[in-house]
């Protein structure tokens, strides 16, 4: 990394009044999930139309038994939050980060220590009734999908369980999508890190946040759809990079 560059990118973060940050899969592939749209990713192995709502609708207990599978493929070896996200609990604990948006449904960020991250595609470690809508842990439910209850039903209600992540064929949650645009719009520095920024409506909030006067910098290892935009684009591991950026921000 350009040292020059990465203290001016640095000195923008410390001096704004609002920071919000993106993160999407090249934060999680770090921790050894795999992603789903490369070349060699999870959608070359499995079918995207198994994991679409009309299935779950239709076939909740083969629905079921396949999302356990995707699980365990995810993270069946454990995974553990990595540099890039202890990087971004440090810029928050340190007030420098006002805001977390991520496309990622792992959890980590929350393992690593960011408090209230804004989760527009969910949370895969959730599950929520389809009936009276309350959330339980997800683990203990796989379980259950493992000992032979297909579909999982909700012990309040009897309704079925789903996976409290947004499923093909679903829309975006509206809360979590109109905190994340309000954050962007009023964002001083915007930090998009780990993602091709192709996938709308992610896609959308670094160029929202440019276009309202926000600093916008890039931590990717390859070129993104914004990086003529950016004014900081470092083509970076985010596991190096990120860490050096809240370093010199703390310095």
């Amino acid at each position: 990394m350009d040292d020059r560059e990465l203290s001016f990118a640095a000195s923008a973060i410390r001096d704004a009044d609002s920071v919000v940050a993106l993160t999407g899969a090249g934060v999680s592939t770090a921790s050894g999930i795999p992603d789903f749209r490369s070349e060699d990713g999870l959608w070359t192995e499995y079918d995207p139309n198994d994991f679409h709502v009309r299935r779950f609708r239709s076939d909740p207990e083969g629905f079921w038994a396949e999302r356990v599978e995707l699980v365990e493929e995810l993270f069946g070896g454990g995974v553990e939050p990595n540099a890039a996200h202890e990087a971004l609990a440090d810029l928050e604990a340190a007030g420098h980060l006002d805001t977390l948006v991520t496309q990622n449904v792992d959890g980590l960020h929350q393992s690593a220590g960011n408090s209230d991250p804004i989760e527009i595609h969910g949370n895969g470690r959730r599950v929520v009734c389809t009936g009276c809508r309350r959330r339980f842990e997800a683990d203990p439910v796989f379980d259950r999908v493992r000992d032979g209850e297909v579909p999982p039903t909700c012990e309040h209600c009897g309704e079925v369980l789903k996976p409290d992540v947004v499923l093909f064929g679903e829309q975006l949650p509206d809360e979590a999508l109109f905190r994340a645009h309000s954050a962007a719009e009023s964002a001083d520095a915007f930090l998009a890190v780990g993602s091709s920024l192709t996938v709308e409506p992610a896609a959308s909030l670094p160029r929202k946040a440019a276009e309202s006067g926000a600093t916008l910098i890039v931590v990717n290892l390859d070129r993104t759809a914004v990086s003529d935009r950016a004014e900081y684009d470092f083509r970076e591991d985010v596991t190096e990079a990120l860490p050096a950026l809240v370093d010199a921000v703390e310095d």
